[in-house]
Parts: structure tokens; C-alpha cells; sequence
């Protein structure tokens, strides 16, 4: 049996500064449902991913700002530090670890992001 991860929410407290946030981050706007007063479904998702985020109204109950260290994986570390750069993002220097090599940034409410490259930079031939 295959279980797979395909939404993750996200918790914000203002939908529409999230959903331009992430949009600069290069996420793919899916969806945008305003379902009711009290319920409100955006979906993004990053490039090549199978896996969205939902943000929203009436989505969790966890409190905004709270989701701590979502990972992303890229292939290289430095063209998705420069990349994010480029789109305004604030990010944190690239971080090399004997797991990976991290980036970091975090959302207009807190929730915390990181960005890994899973060979090290320094384990990569050549360095």
C-alpha cells in the first residue's frame, strides 16, 4: 500500500499576504475556493513537487506562525539561494552540515522554511 503526503497546511492570519508570499516564493497558485464566511481553501504548490501546501480560512487549528522547519529539497543549494534572492526573498546564507547543505527563510508570519541540497556542498567532487 503507497501512502502519500500531498497537502500540508500552512497557518496564517492574513490568507491573501500568505498566498502573494509564496507565489514570490515560486509556488504555483492551484486553487482558491472561498468556500463560505468561515472557510477559505488556497493551494499552492513548489515547482516539480507532489506534495501542496493549503492555506487558508478555517483549515487548522494550529496557531499562526507555529509550523517549524517545513523542508523543500533542491538539487543545488546555491541556484535555489540565488534564485530565492532574486525574488526578494529574505534567506538565510547557505548552511553546510554532514547531512546536507540548508538554506532558510520563514513567511510574513513566522512559519519557518528549509531549503536542502542532501549531499553537502563539501562532500561534492571537486571541493
Amino acid at each position: 500500500m503507497d501512502i502519500k503526503l500531498e497537502l500540508v497546511a500552512v497557518p496564517v492570519t492574513d490568507v491573501d499576504r500568505a498566498k502573494a508570499f509564496y507565489e514570490q516564493v515560486g509556488f504555483r497558485a492551484d486553487h482558491d475556493v472561498t468556500v463560505s464566511e468561515e472557510i477559505r481553501f488556497v493551494q499552492l504548490t513548489p515547482p516539480g513537487s507532489a506534495c501542496s501546501i493549503a492555506l487558508g480560512k478555517g483549515l487548522t487549528r494550529m496557531a499562526p506562525g507555529s509550523l517549524d522547519n517545513m523542508q523543500v529539497v533542491v538539487a543545488d543549494i546555491e541556484e535555489a539561494y540565488a534564485d530565492l534572492q532574486g525574488r526578494g526573498v529574505e534567506v538565510s546564507e547557505i548552511e553546510d552540515l554532514p547531512w546536507g547543505s540548508f538554506v532558510r527563510f520563514s513567511d510574513p508570519d513566522g512559519n519557518r522554511w528549509a531549503v536542502q541540497q542532501t549531499t553537502p556542498r563539501t562532500a561534492a567532487p571537486g571541493r
